[in-house]
């Protein structure tokens, strides 16, 4: 099964985009072929090829179903992009194969990247939305300081993920079903600052564990605890 990318999805019948066809073109997808379309938003739709004669891929809307998987919770991380984009953009990959609902780069103390290309992290997110077959594109907001995003940030739950031992760990500290919102912090940590900052607006501090974790697989670990609590 081959699923394909539609912001808007026409009804009945829709033409795929320059780039969605040409990937379509790659796969040897040819006319009377079945593929998927989804919009990110939660619509699923089953088609089929009807025309390819000028390169762009002309599909007739078979069955479509909205709300495709629908999660019973919501999960927002806030991590601070690492140095080595590489390694953000894997975050990004498999925070959405996993499954995450909204992703904000903050700026923290000990930050050393703060410039992004985000039409590139966009294609990231879209093509990692293909692969794993989901109906649902995460949101990636723009970058904000730590500061501006703990004092406006709102969620049934709230977490910073901190190095220091002593911490409850997420496993626990995290009630299933609920929406969450997880700080993710640079590869020198938190400062103290802003672990006060974070706990005086809501944030409970926690761990994830006894090892010392990179940014993204931090990222990652945090994203798989809370959808693993929420499939049992």
């Amino acid at each position: 099964m081959h699923l394909f990318y539609a912001p808007h999805i026409d009804p009945e019948y829709h033409v795929l985009s320059q780039e969605e066809s040409k990937h379509c073109r790659v796969l040897r997808i040819k006319t009377g072929d079945f593929v998927y379309l989804t919009d990110g938003a939660g619509t699923m739709c089953k088609t089929i090829i009807t025309d390819t004669s000028t390169g762009i891929y002309h599909t007739k809307i078979i069955e479509q179903q909205s709300d495709y998987n629908k999660r019973p919770y919501k999960l927002h991380i806030a991590i601070a992009p690492t140095k080595n984009t590489d390694r953000f953009e894997w975050f990004l990959e498999k925070a959405t194969e996993i499954g995450i609902d909204e992703i904000t780069p903050v700026i923290c103390e000990h930050s050393e990247k703060i410039h992004l290309k985000f039409e590139r992290l966009q294609k990231v997110l879209v093509s990692a939305l293909k692969q794993s077959f989901s109906a649902y594109l995460p949101k990636l907001n723009p970058l904000l300081s730590f500061s501006k995003f703990v004092e406006t940030s709102v969620a049934a739950q709230k977490f910073i993920a901190y190095c220091p031992d002593g911490f409850q760990h997420l496993n626990a500290a995290y009630l299933a079903k609920n929406d969450s919102i997880i700080m993710i912090g640079p590869e020198g940590d938190f400062s103290e600052n802003e672990i006060l900052l974070s706990e005086k607006n809501g944030f409970l501090p926690i761990s994830l564990g006894k090892n010392r974790l990179r940014t993204e697989t931090a990222g990652i670990v945090a994203c798989s605890i809370i959808n693993t609590a929420n499939n049992k």
